[in-house]
């Protein structure tokens, strides 16, 4: 294991200090082909559950635009130390290096915020394209680098919630 890591890995949310910053965390990912989807979504799903039980998970929601083939995930943690411990662990580390090829479309914003509280999806969208980065892909679409995506479209979501 890298010696950097360690300590995200090792993340204990009591041990928060009392001023940390809640940090929100937005992914939006296109698959290229339907053929992806059987084995996105098992591991979409399995992510989910891991950041409903990791430790500083706050709230969290999740929006399918299958139409699109588009993913949204939306999460708040307690600060960003939490955030990069779920993101370098289980899973979710398992599953990122497969959407370099899955995936024509990705993208990622983070942002530190007043209140633990969720925005809601178009804020969400908002906050992508002035704050956010298109995630490298092998398979670029030609509006992948500017972010130049469709808005949301609130089809199928869900809720996630802290499990202990």
């Amino acid at each position: 294991m890298d010696s950097a890591l360690a300590p995200l890995w090792a993340y204990d949310a009591a041990s928060a200090p009392d001023n940390a910053v809640p940090s929100i965390s937005l992914t939006r990912l296109r698959l290229r082909s339907w053929r992806f989807l059987p084995g996105f979504v098992p591991l979409t799903l399995r992510s989910a559950r891991q950041a409903e039980r990791a430790p500083g998970f706050l709230d969290g929601a999740v929006l399918g635009e299958p139409a699109r083939l588009t993913f949204w995930t939306l999460t708040t943690w307690t600060d960003e130390a939490a955030m990069r411990a779920y993101l370098l662990s289980g899973v979710h580390r398992a599953a990122m290096p497969r959407l370099l090829d899955w995936c024509d479309e990705a993208a990622v914003a983070r942002w530190e915020a007043a209140e633990a509280a969720l925005p809601g999806w178009a804020e969400a969208d908002r906050r992508l394209r002035e704050v956010g980065r298109p995630s490298k892909v092998r398979h670029p679409s030609p509006d992948h680098a500017g972010l130049r995506h469709a808005p949301p479209s609130l089809t199928r979501g869900a809720r996630l919630r802290p499990r202990g």
